[in-house]
């Protein structure tokens, strides 16, 4: 293995623009930041352009200061760099590049009319996030920017366009603008025929093949960076062009690249605050709302699960626990917290019935709740126990997501094993065993902390420059995981039961949460 290549991966999320930079087999050489946030103008959650093209520079000095701090030297060059961008939205531009409406981010919910409309038209779910969703609610305006539309990008492809001057895009980004045909690695020719003819029908000559990026695979050539695209990363002028760029990636095929999830049959689940799975599948399901269907880098169909809500509502039971601890003259600091009550749900025996939970603390829309509000119930029979107070928010967490994975059962999906992450499952064994129990498959941690998506983007470019004779989860086993320590859990027979169990609850007990939001 020659260990002297190196490549750079940014990712810019939803509050942090974070740059890696590895070495041949996928070690952290450096790395840097810079905060942003997205801000609600005009009724539209948006990011602007100017501070896309500060928050690059600023993430990259970050990135210079610390190579520099770590090896002494000047960071002037690496052998390929890869974009990566929180994933969907609609970028619009004239035929001079000129931005013709406000950045309109994954996060607005303006698009339900037409979300509805080009599902039902293209036989495909296309959420409300979706790049054409944007697009097709433009057309239901008939809006004037339309008049001059020349091209449409997601946040990664218009930076890479930035850099390079090349109007492509990485086919798992590219699945969440439009349908995806995993066999032809392109556009879906039947859904752009489709949207074509609906377009011309409004009174718009709109061409998906003319608006939208070139859709590229993990490891193809994607362009190279331009001298203003360098300046654009480095004002300073040290960074030097010509350097290769793979194709631009969205955070969720990062995400699966980061955790080494690519492979038909597995996949990965991040809970934390907002929980989502992402499941490679051998088969396309038939159309499901619940259910968004997009790709890994390499083209392979992935059926995601996106919920809102997920661990929310055990912060807000732990900060109670903890300020009792407090007043009891006991300091918890939050690690010791959640180990504990994590912990102490796996020793509850009793019955999951007898205590619900409902942690909507926003919308969901898996099952179609605008809003929400948290609710706490059990049974009067229920007998007092932290440790069944505990394994029913456990449960109630996972609860929407597992509602999404049943529908894969019924498609006849089958899930070798699934990588978690994220803060749900740092706590003891708790997390790893009620997700298995969920989804009724093998979990696994890795014991060595993944570095997030600027990482998988990190290795996607490393994966241009010197890995692409072979398949992408081969070589990721092969040249990046294979020392990593995996530690995989399966539920026991009863588990899986009392997670079944308490579905079935949960799915009764949100006719009552409706009951609530039209009281509250």
């Amino acid at each position: 293995m020659d260990n002297m290549y190196t490549a750079i991966g940014i990712e810019l999320g939803s509050t942090r623009i974070k740059a890696v930079m590895t070495d041949s087999i996928g070690t952290v050489i450096a790395s840097g930041s810079s905060s942003w946030e997205n801000s609600l103008k005009d009724g539209v959650w948006t990011y602007g352009m100017d501070e896309v093209r500060e928050g690059l520079a600023k993430c990259f000095a970050s990135l210079k200061a610390d190579y520099k701090a770590k090896t002494g030297s000047a960071l002037m060059g690496t052998d390929a760099i890869g974009i990566s961008a929180m994933m969907h939205g609609y970028i619009a531009l004239d035929g001079s590049d000129s931005l013709l409406v406000p950045f309109r981010t994954w996060r607005n919910t303006m698009t339900g009319e037409a979300s509805e409309v080009l599902s039902d038209l293209m036989d495909f779910n296309i959420p409300q996030r979706w790049t054409i969703a944007h697009l097709g609610q433009a057309i239901l305006r008939c809006e004037e920017h339309l008049k001059r539309l020349d091209k449409v990008f997601t946040l990664a492809s218009y930076v890479h366009y930035l850099l390079t001057g090349k109007r492509v895009i990485g086919i798992g980004d590219a699945s969440g603008m439009f349908p995806i045909d995993s066999l032809t690695k392109t556009w879906d020719e039947k859904a752009k025929a489709a949207f074509t003819k609906w377009a011309e029908a409004k009174g718009y000559d709109l061409s998906i093949d003319t608006l939208f990026p070139e859709v590229l695979t993990a490891g193809e050539t994607a362009g190279c960076l331009t001298e203003e695209g360098a300046l654009l990363l480095d004002p300073t002028g040290e960074l030097k062009a010509g350097i290769p760029l793979v194709p631009p990636e969205g955070d969720a095929g990062t995400g699966m690249v980061a955790t080494n999830s690519v492979r038909v049959g597995g996949g990965n689940v991040s809970a934390g605050t907002s929980d989502f799975a992402m499941v490679v599948v051998d088969h396309m399901p038939k159309r499901h709302r619940e259910l968004d269907m997009v790709t890994t880098p390499s083209g392979e169909a992935v059926a995601m699960v996106h919920c809102n809500n997920c661990t929310s509502e055990i912060n807000w039971w732990a900060s109670i626990f903890r300020d009792f601890a407090s007043k009891a003259g006991l300091e918890l600091d939050d690690g010791a917290l959640y180990s504990l009550l994590y912990a102490v749900s796996l020793e509850s025996n009793d019955d999951p019935a007898e205590y619900l939970s409902c942690n909507y603390h926003s919308g969901e829309g898996v099952t179609d709740f605008d809003r929400g509000v948290p609710m706490f119930i059990h049974m009067p029979s229920a007998t007092p126990s932290l440790a069944a107070f505990m394994k029913c928010h456990m449960y109630s967490a996972l609860a929407t997501l597992k509602i999404g994975m049943d529908i894969l059962k019924t498609e006849n999906i089958t899930i070798n094993r699934m990588l978690g992450h994220g803060g749900y499952f740092k706590s003891s064994d708790a997390g790893v065993r009620m997700l298995s129990a969920a989804i009724g498959a093998p979990v696994s941690v890795m014991e060595t902390a993944a570095e997030g998506g600027a990482y998988g983007m990190a290795l996607l470019a490393l994966y241009g420059a010197s890995g692409k004779d072979k398949a992408l989860e081969t070589w990721l086993d092969e040249t990046i995981f294979s020392t990593a320590e995996v530690r995989t859990v399966m539920a026991t027979e009863k588990e899986m039961r009392d997670a079944d169990a308490y579905s079935a609850s949960y799915r009764k007990m949100l006719s009552v949460e409706r009951k609530a939001l039209e009281v509250f």
